[in-house]
């Protein structure tokens, strides 16, 4: 699969990791340029499964990516719709294509992510910032208007519901290490440190299969607003979904004969083991 043609990014691929660098001058605008860019981009990542991480970063000193084109607002009518009526945002369509992407995404954060900067950033898998150049915002409320790109249910979701409601109704900036206090990240980094985590967290996932890899996205993902009995029928529902496209069923077929859970060894070393076993296909 090539990933070249794009104009508002560039995609580099390293074995199973996908390296995406935004770079839209001046400040990464999130218009119709990069929607377009991105709506492709998950048009070749969903047939593609050789890639199996997908890393969003920027070339950006300051920036990761801007706020959501204003000149697409400004034209909205004025008048209210009834439910029936309201269709989606092409931010809203987008950002939802990225969040179902079977390959693991992860936002590389070294710079503001504000307005819908911040929820494409939501919209991916994992999130890790960089202390001292990381900043999110969701402004909206100011404007008069609200998230409209995931950022209010993506939100609820993440820290639920007061801090969401903190965060949006403050529309005032938060730092990497207030974004990990309250969940919207994964982790906080030092600058020096985020490049070197990031890429070894992406390259040990893409060492996995990328049928378990999907099926573990879409067992949490289905999980977070089902009823418990509904949630574990997804995870049974999945969890075939993997056995009939990996080899796992080979792995523990050679793991019981050679007894390997039995072995004390194996048990105080699985961070390695769980490397080990990708041999066995």
């Amino acid at each position: 699969m090539k990933y070249d043609g794009f104009t508002t990014f560039k995609a580099i691929q390293k074995d199973g990791v996908l390296v995406v660098t935004i770079d839209f001058p001046p400040v990464n605008l999130q218009g119709q340029e990069m929607l377009a860019d991105l709506n492709t981009l998950c048009l070749r990542l969903e047939r593609d499964r050789d890639v199996k991480v997908v890393i969003f970063q920027s070339a950006h000193p300051e920036i990761w990516v801007c706020h959501y084109d204003t000149t697409l607002l400004k034209d909205m009518s004025n008048e209210a719709v009834s439910r029936d009526e309201a269709e989606l945002l092409d931010l809203q369509v987008v950002l939802e294509r990225i969040s179902k992407l079977p390959q693991a995404t992860i936002a590389k954060l070294e710079g503001f992510a504000r307005g819908g900067g911040h929820e494409f950033a939501l919209a991916c898998d994992m999130r890790f910032a960089a202390r001292g150049k990381f900043k999110f915002m969701q402004m909206e409320v100011g404007m008069g208007i609200l998230p409209c790109g995931g950022g209010a249910s993506r939100m609820a979701r993440q820290v639920g519901l007061g801090r969401a409601l903190e965060i949006i109704l403050s529309a005032r900036d938060f730092t990497a290490d207030e974004a990990e206090a309250y969940g919207t990240i994964n982790k906080a980094l030092d600058a020096d440190k985020i490049g070197p985590y990031v890429d070894e967290l992406a390259k040990r996932i893409a060492t996995f299969p990328a049928a378990s890899i999907q099926a573990c996205k879409r067992t949490v993902y289905e999980s977070i607003d089902k009823p418990i009995d509904e949630a574990l029928k997804a995870e049974a529902y999945w969890l075939y979904q993997a056995t009939s496209k990996t080899p796992a069923i080979k792995r523990f077929s050679i793991a019981d004969e050679k007894g390997m859970q039995l072995d004390m060894n194996n048990q105080r070393n699985w961070n390695q083991l769980v490397e080990s076993v990708q041999e066995i296909e």
